[in-house]
């Protein structure tokens, strides 16, 4: 979605501590170990990229302008299109929402993909301001992995 404030002052994806993230990733099976946001450029290693759709740091994701939006769903459309991933995981329902233009989305794999050629995949947001149990985000999470694994 877009950058925390702890991550923007970090220069690292999922920073703030109470972020469940990084736990997420290890115990959905994603990651080998549970990684720390300062190892975020590691998982390029795994195969996995980290990115967001607004650059603008935030507090909470209601504070992004419609035309941050937009102007961040174009040019994550052309990284998407260059980089050519088998899956896109968006963390988040609203920031997928806000991507596809939909009005309603499942968790999981999506119908159709944003960008011909991908998989589309909605997790919940890991932001501790989310109020869904761990044990509930990381079974959405396996499904991922489930797949990953195939």
């Amino acid at each position: 979605m877009n950058s925390g404030i702890r991550s923007s002052e970090t220069g690292h994806h999922f920073a703030n501590p109470n972020n469940r993230f990084w736990k997420i990733l290890f115990e959905a099976g994603l990651t080998p170990r549970k990684f720390s946001a300062s190892e975020d450029d590691l998982m390029l290693e795994l195969g996995l990229g980290i990115t967001n759709i607004v650059a603008r740091p935030t507090k909470a994701a209601d504070e992004i302008r419609k035309e941050e939006y937009e102007e961040g769903r174009e040019i994550l459309k052309k990284k998407i299109a260059a980089l050519k991933p088998e899956i896109v995981c968006y963390v988040g329902k609203g920031v997928y929402l806000e991507f596809s233009g939909r009005k309603a989305a499942p968790w999981g794999f999506q119908e159709k993909a944003v960008v011909p050629g991908t998989l589309d995949f909605v997790a919940p947001s890991s932001s501790g301001l989310v109020r869904m149990r761990l044990e509930e985000m990381t079974e959405i999470y396996k499904d991922l992995s489930r797949f990953i694994s195939k």
